[in-house]
């Protein structure tokens, strides 16, 4: 998986690009299907002290991409919870899709068992 990171008005420290990886990394738990991802943290001096950093991120899979974003008043919190988001709509799609098969495998069982 390639990790793209663009800093904006916030000052990337080894620490910050660390943290960010592992938690990227972790998402690959979920699905190993993922491409990549692009990570922007924003530092706005001008919004409420709640909202001063944002974390958008971008995850590009197999169809439709992954989108999220969250502000928090600390870098590390806003990451944490845009990962919890971006989790959740992984979950989300892995069970769309096995719903589907497991639809599709027990309607033919019962076309068989019936004949048509």
């Amino acid at each position: 998986m390639q990790l793209h990171l663009s800093p904006r008005h916030v000052r990337l420290t080894a620490a910050i690009h660390r943290h960010v990886a592992e938690k990227i990394e972790h998402l690959e738990g979920h699905t190993n299907e993922i491409v990549a991802a692009h990570v922007v943290l924003i530092h706005d001096a001008t919004a409420k002290p709640a909202d001063a950093f944002t974390v958008k991120v971008h995850l590009a899979i197999p169809g439709p991409d992954i989108h999220a974003e969250e502000s928090a008043a600390e870098l590390y919190a806003a990451l944490d919870v845009v990962v919890d988001k971006l989790a959740r709509q992984l979950r989300k799609r892995k069970t769309k899709r096995t719903d589907k098969v497991r639809s599709k495998v027990q309607k033919a069982v019962r076309q068989r068992k019936t004949g048509t």
